[in-house]
């Protein structure tokens, strides 16, 4: 199929390889973005690992807790241009949806969409904000979290944030920023192994595979061998992208999870929330 240079693109923005690797992976994937990156993975040119179904051009992220740190919302208003995501009435509005859907208590993107704020539904609200800064607006991503403590960490310039639960109240605040800095730096997929999805797993077992059989130095491997060498590069993966087993950013020696037991022997994480806008 014919590949536009548009669409060839927006995946080398997604993945920073080259021109030409993106045109083959899409006409290879018959333009499916989410195949051509998986196809790049697998051939080694994938240079920056980015989210396409999280990413948008500019906007404002906001995450908040509960008075009494046991919910907390995470809230996406997009937007065209850097310019307009600085304003701030722009970073203003994005706040007060946050807590509208905090004080609401909501769960989905649609129920906020409906809640008030400044006597006017938010989906209204955004409309408004359309028609009068004329760019392309919307409320484009919302989580919520409960815990028996939540924690948000907003990175300046409001490009990125995230929440972390807990399981228990914590016995010192920096212990809580320090996790959800981890998370906001190195990007982890999940808690831990276990809760890695399947399907996840299988694609990252399928990459590490491919990967390994395309490696000159395993030519001439048996099957067994070249399963061995991907489970060693899957097991990398969980090290790398899952935060419990992820080297500590303050303290490499020790581990994520290294670091929690130094903290409070009984404290454990029980979700994360993350999004970061594109860059």
């Amino acid at each position: 199929m014919a590949i536009s240079a548009t669409e060839v693109a927006t995946l080398r923005k997604m993945t920073g390889a080259g021109m030409m690797d993106c045109k083959k992976a899409l006409e290879e994937a018959n333009g499916d973005y989410e195949q051509a990156v998986a196809i790049i993975r697998k051939k080694g040119q994938l240079v920056a690992s980015k989210r396409a179904d999280r990413e948008a051009t500019e906007g404002c992220v906001i995450a908040k807790v509960s008075a009494d740190a046991a919910k907390g919302v995470l809230t996406v208003l997009s937007c065209e241009t850097d310019f307009v995501a600085k304003g701030a009435d722009f970073i203003k509005f994005t706040e007060d949806v946050a807590d509208a859907a905090l004080n609401a208590g909501a769960t989905g993107l649609d129920a906020v969409k409906q809640l008030t704020v400044n006597g006017i539904s938010i989906a209204e609200g955004v409309n408004e904000k359309v028609a009068v800064i004329g760019e392309k607006i919307d409320l484009t991503f919302f989580d919520s979290l409960e815990a028996a403590e939540v924690v948000a960490y907003i990175h300046p310039g409001n490009k990125l944030a995230c929440l972390v639960g807990f399981n228990k109240k914590l016995n010192d605040p920096q212990t809580g920023r320090d996790i959800a800095m981890q998370v906001a730096a190195m990007s982890p997929v999940a808690v831990d192994k276990a809760s890695v999805p399947a399907e996840v797993v299988a694609k990252e077992m399928e990459i590490a595979t491919d990967q390994t059989k395309n490696d000159p130095k395993n030519a001439g491997r048996s099957d067994a061998m070249i399963e061995r060498i991907a489970q060693g590069r899957l097991e990398k993966f969980f090290k790398e992208m899952t935060l419990l087993n992820q080297e500590f950013i303050k303290d490499n020696k020790l581990t994520v999870a290294d670091y929690l037991k130094q903290a409070d022997k009984d404290l454990k994480v029980t979700r994360f929330v993350r999004f970061s806008l594109a860059v």
